[in-house]
């Protein structure tokens, strides 16, 4: 069922355009603004108790690994941000300031700093934790 139609979709931008607006799939799309938005705060409350622990517990290996995480929470708050603004209001900063090709550049690097710092925190956590 999904095979030919479904390639075509992805194949055709024009063609996935008007499905969107021809169907309850655009509906369930622009409800997602709201979802989007109802993230944020959570986000936020995630990267307030993320550095209120690490602080607390002040250094060594496992505020290190908190740290390492908070950070690299409040580098996805941020993209995450940007994302709704894009989806929302059509506004893209990175392509704005970086140009197409250098802002998705810089958006893909964006995406490995958060990851990786967010991993090596909990691979810091891991590791203390084996003794």
């Amino acid at each position: 069922m999904f095979s030919n139609s479904g390639i075509f979709l992805w194949s055709s931008p024009r063609a996935y355009a008007n499905h969107v607006n021809n169907s309850t799939l655009g509906e369930a799309a622009n409800s997602g603004i709201g979802f989007g938005l109802m993230e944020l705060p959570f986000l936020f409350l995630c990267i307030y108790f993320a550095f209120k622990t690490a602080y607390i517990l002040k250094g060594g290996v496992f505020g290190k690994g908190m740290n390492l995480m908070a950070w690299g929470f409040l580098i996805m708050a941020v993209g995450h941000i940007h994302m709704q603004l894009d989806h929302i209001l059509g506004y893209n900063l990175f392509n704005l300031l970086f140009g197409t090709v250098a802002g998705n550049i810089v958006w893909f690097i964006a995406l490995i700093i958060t990851w990786s710092l967010s991993g090596w925190g909990f691979y810091s956590i891991y590791k203390a934790s084996k003794g």
